[in-house]
């Protein structure tokens, strides 16, 4: 019988594994600005301007473009805030998490 909590964990086989990995996925809708977009990737996203405008034409010119891949939770949350922050500002901007292949 294990003396302690520290002797049962030892003889455990515990594997960690790394979290599923999700992208934060942005659509082309035709009507939120350029400027805006930028923004947003910088703000929300940690982007410097030259990656934030990049990924804005992406998002421009092939209709989707990845914002950022984080654990899910992480990823639902900045998807929401975004499209809350959108909505506020009269944008109808559309982010969606998707499991990272």
């Amino acid at each position: 019988m294990p003396t302690n909590d520290l002797d049962l964990l030892e003889k455990q086989d515990v594997k960690l594994e790394r979290p599923k990995m999700y992208q934060v996925v942005m659509y082309n809708d035709d009507f939120t600005p350029f400027d805006f977009v930028v923004v947003v990737l910088m703000q929300f996203f940690n982007k410097g301007l030259d990656e934030a405008t990049a990924v804005m034409m992406q998002v421009h010119t092939q209709g989707k473009g990845i914002c950022g891949v984080f654990p899910k939770d992480i990823a639902e949350t900045k998807a929401t805030e975004v499209m809350k922050w959108a909505k506020v500002e009269q944008h109808p901007l559309r982010l969606e998490v998707e499991a990272q292949a």
